[in-house]
């Protein structure tokens, strides 16, 4: 009999060859090494230009600043300095009050102590006097200080005024103090003040001078009787 009976299988795989080489996948090229310093080198770059620009700043600044105080100082100083200049060219007189001799006063104007005294473009005459060598507003003041009262009469302070040496007196400034004879013991001594301040126009030649009833019941204490002016 003819075995007629056929197998549907197919035939095995072959297996692959030994000697054949598998696929090889294209892999990206590396970067080149000097791709990476030229990179490197740029940022380095970059981050000394920042440093030098934050420095040079940070210089400019303080300079600026160090210039404009020193220029504030120096500002300062010029007008201290032209303050003192002006202060120094000021006119003005600070007159010390001379104690009379003992006995009766020579008069009931108060005498200058002339070496103790300051005065600046204004003169003195005959020891009682002061002379205005230029015109203008002045603040004059007075300050008498009384250590005896007058049973009579209030204690009294005048600034007398004269246009000229031979002008007329007439008083442009008065005060008052009272020492009442009741108060104070015989050890604390009774006192009082008669002061005066005001701003007086005057003329060239014009003479200004205190007046008290009583020299002799005037304190001749340092800075306790004073008499001065300035021009405004």
């Amino acid at each position: 009999m003819i075995n007629t009976y056929q197998t549907s299988l197919s035939a095995p795989p072959v297996p692959p060859r030994l000697n054949r080489s598998d696929p090889v996948l294209f892999q990206a090229p590396l970067p080149s090494g000097g791709h990476s310093k030229s990179l490197i080198r740029f940022l380095v770059g970059v981050a000394l230009l920042h440093l030098f620009l934050y420095v040079g700043g940070f210089i400019y600044l303080y300079q600026r600043d160090a210039m404009g105080g020193s220029r504030t100082a120096e500002g300062q100083m010029s007008y201290r300095a032209s303050e003192k200049q002006e202060a120094s060219y000021k006119i003005l007189a600070r007159m010390a009050i001379e104690q009379p001799p003992s006995g009766k006063p020579p008069s009931n104007y108060l005498q200058w102590d002339t070496e103790h005294s300051t005065f600046r473009g204004i003169n003195y005459y005959q020891k009682s006097w002061l002379t205005i060598e230029q015109p203008g507003d002045y603040y004059v003041y007075s300050r008498v200080a009384f250590s005896k009262g007058d049973p009579q009469r209030p204690l009294a302070s005048r600034i007398k005024l004269k246009e000229s040496v031979t002008g007329e007196e007439k008083n442009v400034m008065q005060a008052f103090c009272n020492l009442d004879s009741r108060s104070g013991s015989g050890t604390i001594p009774r006192m009082c003040t008669a002061s005066q301040g005001e701003v007086i126009s005057l003329e060239k030649g014009n003479q200004l001078s205190v007046w008290v009833q009583d020299p002799s019941l005037v304190n001749y204490e340092d800075g306790s009787t004073t008499f001065g002016m300035y021009k405004l």
